[in-house]
């Protein structure tokens, strides 16, 4: 049963954090993040709705030197400094074999059947529900008190390569992740007024 408390509104201090003086930083300090927390930031990730309940994300933590030797020429020229300087980069793919974990997730009903044979379905529902996995981990990162740069801008398929042998798993974006730079970070850009990307009808 849902709690009353569940309904109230965070305060204003939450919301600047998660939402009004967050910004994506492209600079970090020099402050580690302990493999800890980000194992928090993801099991806080993970608790966002998905469909089906199909968790289709997958993170490889980019943290070594090595790893990030194999990373860095993947990445965009404008990505990279950003990136090896991170103490971590987050890789953010799906799994298109989800439905095999759909019996266990989703044990009311037989959805792994409404899979079978349909490639199509399976790369949108992956592909769809892992960016929202990504955003949750980026508002989770934030909500522990860490800053994010989520980024495009690498080859896709050399990360693919790279990170997610077998060819199941696929490179959704990347986030940096740590304690960002306030120097590093641009102005923020015009958005669009509510009447110019919503109705209500």
């Amino acid at each position: 049963m849902t709690d009353k408390a569940s309904h109230r509104p965070l305060d204003a201090a939450a919301l600047d954090q998660l939402f009004r003086t967050a910004r994506t930083y492209n600079g970090w300090k020099d402050i580690p993040v302990s493999d800890d927390l980000l194992r928090q930031v993801a099991e806080l990730a993970k608790l966002g709705p998905t469909a089906v309940n199909a968790l289709p994300a997958r993170y490889v933590f980019v943290r070594s030197q090595e790893a990030k030797a194999k990373l860095a020429p993947l990445l965009s020229e404008g990505n990279r400094a950003k990136s090896l300087s991170a103490p971590a980069t987050v890789i953010i793919g799906y799994d298109t074999d989800f439905p095999e974990h759909l019996p266990r997730l989703f044990p009311h009903a037989d959805a792994k059947s409404w899979f079978a044979g349909n490639a199509a379905a399976i790369e949108e529902t992956a592909f769809r529900n892992s960016s929202l996995q990504g955003a949750y981990f980026i508002l989770a990162a934030r909500a522990l008190g860490l800053d994010t740069g989520p980024m495009s801008g690498f080859d896709k398929d050399g990360v693919d390569a790279a990170f997610f042998p077998g060819g199941k798993v696929k490179t959704n974006f990347i986030v940096n992740v740590g304690y960002g730079d306030p120097e590093s970070v641009f102005e923020r850009l015009p958005r669009l007024a509510f009447e110019e990307y919503a109705s209500i009808v």
